[in-house]
């Protein structure tokens, strides 16, 4: 049995999606959608699919698709597919407000289809290795720095990037967050560039999340802290070191700490991340990351953005 799938919006990241669907034995790629049709055919071309000219067109024709659009396009495109039958995975983040994700949540629940979101850090090996380590963490702290990139700037970068680690800390702490402190600032557009968010949650954790897409170099680094361990997660390198306390220090010498430390494999996080959705389409099994948890992580991030607002509207009124 092979799941009829299609990719919409086939521009730097969808041409990597349509390529995952293509290598899959359970998928068969019938094609491809983009509003520039020259990029659509050149797609189709590279991967002897056919070029979709409407989306009713692909709708009479599909499974499954995949939405790689803008962010302020997700929800419209797939409210159109999920009123039509077709199971979903749609880029992070799942919307641009989370009163649009929560629309299409219940919808996809009402026509009992899959909405999976394009939370990829979730396949990353190094997550994947260390989740079992991770109990009950208490202090999560993470920076996702980038250089400058034109795609993806119809959204600050709390929901270009900083997003991707909110997805993590809620999937890892496992509570509700009850405070929000934040602030970011423009630099290279109209939106924020560079964010930095406090977070405590019910369950008395607190995480320091740090994103910029302005950065000179690019870095991917997840620490959590928990009773007596220290885990560090290098996404990039793939690089896993946890420190674990094994007694008690007495005042000299160094503490007691024993230090392991692995190296994963790297493995195309997108293919596990499109082999999982084609999985839950073809078994009627709960995806991976749900649109719940897409719709989750966007209710944090408004959150977040909605702390920067207040407090630059503070600063405006003390200058």
């Amino acid at each position: 049995m092979r799941l009829r799938t299609a990719v919409v919006g086939v521009g730097y990241l969808g041409r990597f999606h349509a390529q995952k669907y293509k290598l899959i034995d359970r998928s068969e790629l019938i094609g491809v959608y983009d509003a520039n049709k020259a990029r659509a055919e050149e797609v189709a071309r590279e991967l002897n699919v056919r070029t979709f000219s409407s989306l009713e067109e692909i709708a009479g024709q599909v499974d499954a698709a995949t939405i790689a659009t803008t962010t302020s396009s997700h929800f419209e495109i797939a409210k159109f597919f999920l009123e039509r039958g077709v199971h979903l995975h749609v880029e992070k983040p799942i919307t641009t407000t989370s009163a649009e994700a929560q629309t299409l949540c219940d919808l996809a629940r009402s026509r009992k289809l899959k909405l999976q979101v394009g939370h990829v850090e979730r396949f990353n090996p190094a997550l994947v290795a260390a989740e079992a380590k991770l109990k009950k963490p208490l202090f999560i702290e993470c920076h996702r720095l980038a250089p400058f990139k034109p795609r993806g700037v119809d959204v600050n970068v709390v929901l270009d990037l900083m997003i991707h680690d909110l997805d993590m800390i809620l999937h890892l702490v496992k509570s509700e967050p009850v405070s929000v402190a934040a602030v970011g600032t423009p630099v290279l557009t109209r939106t924020d560039d560079i964010a930095n968010a406090r977070i405590e949650f019910s369950s008395g954790a607190v995480a320091n999340v740090t994103a910029s897409r302005v950065s000179l170099n690019s870095q991917r680094k997840f620490r959590v802290f928990q009773d007596a361990q220290y885990l560090s997660m290098d996404f990039g390198s793939g690089e896993v070191r946890l420190f674990t306390k094994t007694g008690e220090w007495n005042g000299e010498g160094s503490p007691p700490i024993d230090m392991e430390s692995w190296n994963l494999e790297k493995s195309d996080a997108l293919l596990r991340e499109t082999e999982a959705f084609v999985d839950s389409c073809l078994s009627d099994q709960p995806c991976v990351v749900t649109g719940e948890d897409g719709l989750r992580a966007l209710r944090l991030a408004e959150q977040i953005i909605g702390a920067i607002e207040k407090r630059s509207e503070r600063d405006d009124r003390r200058r």
